[in-house]
């Protein structure tokens, strides 16, 4: 069974700092391009970094662009999602995502996990 599982989530205090894992499982990680996304109810899933499987570049939402870094770990089968000076608009569930097609950008993935909640208070 393919399979992706987060972790990491919490409440966390502005300007504080979490690390989201993902785990994945059932396919073969090294070749899939990992993405991270985050939801608020009532609003449109938003992209937020992902990384290639082929050099290991990372892509990032505007949004979190110099506070959030992605990084992969393809012997522990692991995506990290170092996520620094948080705000409170960071509040979301967060979700990792597999493609075997990665395209930087793109909402579009094979396969997701069950999503983790970070709560960022002011």
């Amino acid at each position: 069974e393919r399979q992706l599982v987060e972790s990491g989530g919490g409440l966390v205090q502005a300007g504080g700092s979490v690390r989201l894992s993902c785990v994945g499982s059932g396919f073969t990680f090294r070749n899939y391009g990992i993405g991270w996304f985050r939801q608020v109810p009532g609003k449109e899933r938003e992209g937020v970094s992902s990384i290639s499987p082929r050099d290991g570049s990372a892509y990032y939402a505007d949004s979190v662009k110099g506070r959030f870094t992605f990084s992969r770990d393809n012997a522990k089968n692991t995506g990290y999602l170092q996520m620094n000076s948080l705000k409170p608009e960071d509040t979301a569930v967060y979700y990792c995502a597999a493609d075997r097609s990665y395209l930087a950008g793109a909402m579009e993935y094979d396969y997701w996990g069950q999503g983790t909640q970070v709560t960022v208070s002011s």
